[in-house]
């Protein structure tokens, strides 16, 4: 297995990863957002946001993780956050998500982030396995949104 940036090459594969990742949360942004947003973040430098994509044996993308960034006056720093992670669910069990976690650790602690955060949803219980495996701990925060469209 492989973990590395994605590329515009990548992108008619990491589609449908994206969707499957959508699906899940039952979100439908629209395909050409989502491959805008991938544009964006390969296009750019990591300190503004990255797109990471986990490649089997043949070169197949099989999973992604994307972060962003955010200001955290608790830290007194500027933060990595794990946005998305998802793995197909036939390449599941075999590392993939400990895999992409770990990259997106090294690359963000490259860049000076003192801590990779990230949230799931409360009955994802097979991530949260995952997620404290890789040694996360979780917190009891309620997120909220404000729609603004």
């Amino acid at each position: 297995m492989e973990i590395d940036s994605a590329t515009e090459d990548d992108l008619g594969a990491l589609l449908p990863l994206m969707r499957g990742y959508c699906d899940f949360y039952e979100a439908g942004p629209s395909d050409d957002g989502l491959m805008a947003m991938a544009r964006a973040l390969i296009a750019g430098p990591d300190a503004d946001g990255m797109l990471l994509v986990a490649r089997d044996g043949d070169g197949i993308p099989i999973g992604f993780a994307t972060v962003g960034w955010k200001w955290s006056s608790l830290r007194a720093a500027r933060i990595a956050v794990m946005e998305d992670l998802f793995v197909v669910p036939e390449a599941r069990g075999h590392g993939a998500a400990d895999a992409l976690i770990r990259a997106c650790a090294d690359r963000t602690r490259e860049l000076g982030a003192p801590v990779l955060s990230w949230q799931t949803a409360t009955d994802n219980h097979r991530a949260q396995t995952v997620y404290e495996r890789v040694g996360a701990t979780g917190d009891t925060w309620l997120e909220y949104e404000l729609e603004l469209g």
